[in-house]
C-alpha cells in the first residue's frame, strides 16, 4: 500500500516536473518525508532527477541559453559549500521562512507584470547562481533563485525551461557525488530508485506534452503558481520546525 502510495506521489510529482522544468525534489521529498527518514529517499529522488533531467535533456537542448548557465552553475558551485557551512553553524528554520517569504514576493511582482528589460549579465548571472547554490547548500531548496532568474528575464518560456533542466542536471551530478563520497548510495538506493523509475518516465512524459500544447502567457502563469505553492509548502515545514 506505501509503495503504491509513492508511486502515485512520483508521478503526479513528474507530470509537474516534465511540465515546468522544476518542482520534483521538493514536492516528493516533503511528500515522502511523512513515511520515510529523509536519508533514505533523498538519494533516490536525486537519482530520478537525473533521470527526468536526461529524458528532458534531447528535447529541449537547442532552447538552453548556454551564455548564462554557466555563470549560474559558477555560481552555486562556489557558494553552496558557503551554504553547508551555514547549515552547520545557524538555525535552518529562520533561512527557509526568509527565503519563502522572498520568493512570495517576487512572484507576486512578476504576476502583476514585473520583469527585466535585458538579459542579466555575467556578475549578476553568477550572483544568481551563488543565490541558489547558497539555498541549496544550507537547506537542499537551490530552485527557487534560478526560476526566478529565468521566468522575470526576457529569455521566454521555452529558454527559461530548457535551461532550468540543463542546471538542475548538472546540481544533481554535483549533489549525488557528494552523497557518494558520504556513503549515503547503496544498492538498496538504487533499487528504489529503479521501482519508482516507471512512475517517473510515465509523469515526465505526460507534462512534456501539456507544455507543448500551452499558450506562453497561461504557461508563466502556471509557473508562477507552482512556485508560490513551493514557496508555502517551505515556509509551513519551517514554522512546524520552529514552533
Amino acid at each position: 500500500m506505501l509503495l503504491a502510495l509513492s508511486c502515485i506521489i512520483i508521478f503526479l510529482a513528474a507530470i509537474v516536473r516534465g511540465f515546468s522544468g522544476f518542482g520534483f525534489s521538493l514536492l516528493t521529498i516533503t511528500a515522502l518525508s511523512l513515511f520515510y527518514p529523509p536519508a533514505e529517499i533523498i538519494p533516490s529522488i536525486f537519482m530520478l532527477e537525473l533521470a527526468a533531467s536526461a529524458n528532458l535533456l534531447p528535447s529541449i537542448w537547442k532552447d538552453i541559453h548556454w551564455k548564462s548557465l554557466g555563470p549560474l552553475t559558477f555560481g552555486c558551485l562556489i557558494a553552496t559549500p558557503i551554504g553547508v557551512w551555514a547549515l552547520a553553524n545557524f538555525p535552518a528554520a529562520p533561512m527557509q521562512i526568509a527565503l519563502s517569504i522572498f520568493v512570495l514576493v517576487a512572484t507576486f511582482l512578476m504576476w502583476r507584470g514585473y520583469a527585466l528589460k535585458t538579459m542579466p549579465g555575467t556578475f549578476a548571472s553568477t550572483l544568481a547562481g551563488a543565490a541558489s547554490g547558497l539555498s541549496n547548500g544550507a537547506f537542499g531548496i537551490g530552485g527557487p533563485p534560478v526560476i526566478l532568474f529565468y521566468f522575470a528575464s526576457p529569455a521566454g518560456n521555452l529558454a527559461g525551461r530548457a535551461s532550468l533542466v540543463a542546471f538542475f542536471l548538472a546540481t544533481d551530478v554535483i549533489g549525488l557525488a557528494n552523497q557518494s563520497v558520504h556513503e549515503l548510495i547503496t544498492w538498496a538506493t538504487v533499487v528504489q530508485a529503479a521501482v519508482y523509475l516507471p512512475a517517473l518516465l510515465a509523469g515526465v512524459w505526460i507534462g512534456a506534452r501539456s507544455f507543448k500544447g500551452t499558450d506562453p502567457e497561461t504557461f508563466r502563469k502556471y509557473v508562477l503558481g507552482i512556485l508560490a505553492v513551493l514557496a508555502v509548502i517551505i515556509f509551513v515545514k519551517a514554522a512546524m520546525q520552529i514552533i
